[in-house]
């Protein structure tokens, strides 16, 4: 067996990491940067954390800022025209799990221009040229998308999320900087964060699971299963820190070994409902744990560990149920909604969302193999 870590080539964590922004820029010879961030995140004064620091430093650039969540094909096009335009060297993302797959998105094309049709990138792929060099600075603490091969792009005309997973997309640096996440709202902290466990978590059990990976699956359920009902709704400052790691810490493993089907099953929600991915993931994954849970229960004993929750001495039907439950207690903690219908989710397109999400690229990662009649089966389980 051999297998394959992929990770940035420099990192930076730790509050006021972010002015090392202006010596990697300089030092690395980019001369004309895209910045890519929304309204939101500009009108919150995130956005100008970094641009300020450009400013300072001389360094020209240009922005784009008009990234939706569940970011579509228009934006990337949108924000092609302006590197273009501009003709930029390098990409700066400032911004949340969207902003930073967009921005993934135009560094490929920008480099690969045989692929500025965009679907083409769906699947997993792997591109002619490395993409334009991208340096992230997330502001969210859950997509990790700053130190994955990843990226999801909304085909809004056949209602369908493209997964991307492509080695030439990951940032040549990425900047774990807590005092760009310390404006979430509490609900996008927790949803983030809850996406953040799933990513610990279905990266832990998947099929293609492994030592190094699993070391840092474990690592990165323990910080968020401990710390995000304090960065989330007390706003914690030590908190928010450990929440910022935990999310990178997550991301170096899934990245590498891929996730199952509580991301094929929110992937459809986002393609049809736009609903947000963490939101999505949270209310689906203690469902989809109980389904796993009969393939793999000696996993979810170390996780309940890792939780810090007392696993001995109990059947394979107890401690998944024990596992499933501390996550669904921790999601009510942290104020997500419990069920799909309380987000507006009709029941009547619950086959349609199973038999997308049968053939989304997470499906054959996941622990135990699954049919469209399990898929619809979690789904109304969740409703």
């Amino acid at each position: 067996m051999i297998n394959r870590v992929v990770l940035n080539e420099t990192s930076y964590f730790g509050r006021g990491s972010r002015r090392k922004i202006a010596d990697e820029i300089k030092s690395r010879g980019y001369e004309k940067i895209l910045v890519v961030s929304d309204i939101n995140l500009l009108e919150a004064n995130v956005t100008t954390m970094v641009t300020d620091i450009l400013t300072e430093a001389g360094i020209t650039f240009f922005e784009y800022l008009h990234v939706k969540s569940n970011p579509t094909i228009k934006n990337v096009q949108d924000g092609l025209s302006v590197a273009q335009m501009s003709n930029v060297d390098a990409i700066v993302a400032v911004g949340g799990g969207s902003v930073i797959d967009t921005a993934k998105a135009i560094s490929i094309i920008m480099t690969n221009p045989e692929h500025s049709g965009v679907t083409s990138l769906a699947g997993a792929i792997e591109t002619r040229k490395k993409g334009l060099p991208l340096i992230a600075l997330p502001t969210t603490a859950g997509t990790a998308a700053e130190v994955t091969i990843n990226y999801v792009i909304t085909d809004e005309s056949n209602m369908k999320k493209m997964v991307c997973v492509d080695v030439h997309d990951i940032p040549v640096c990425a900047i774990i900087d807590p005092d760009l996440m310390e404006k979430m709202p509490q609900s996008l902290a927790a949803s983030t964060g809850m996406d953040a466990l799933t990513h610990a978590m279905e990266g832990y059990i998947t099929k293609a699971g492994w030592l190094i990976p699993d070391m840092f699956h474990i690592n990165a359920m323990a910080l968020i299963y401990k710390n995000l009902e304090n960065a989330a709704n007390e706003k914690d400052e030590i908190a928010i820190e450990k929440m910022a790691y935990a999310q990178y810490i997550a991301g170096m493993g899934f990245s590498n070994v891929g996730l199952g089907i509580v991301h094929s099953m929110a992937h459809s929600l986002g393609a049809f409902f736009d609903t947000p991915h963490g939101l999505a993931n949270a209310i689906l994954l203690p469902h989809v744990l109980r389904f796993n849970g009969e393939e793999c229960p000696d996993l979810f004993r170390n996780m309940g560990r890792a939780f810090g929750l007392d696993m001995d001495n109990l059947s394979d039907k107890e401690a998944v149920e024990k596992v499933a439950d501390a996550v669904a207690d921790l999601s009510k903690k942290v104020k997500i909604p419990q069920t799909l219908r309380e987000i507006g989710i009709p029941e009547e397109m619950i086959p349609a969302l199973a038999n997308q999400a049968i053939n989304d690229p997470c499906t054959p990662g996941n622990p135990r193999d699954v049919t469209v009649d399990d898929l619809i089966s979690i789904y109304k389980q969740a409703y």
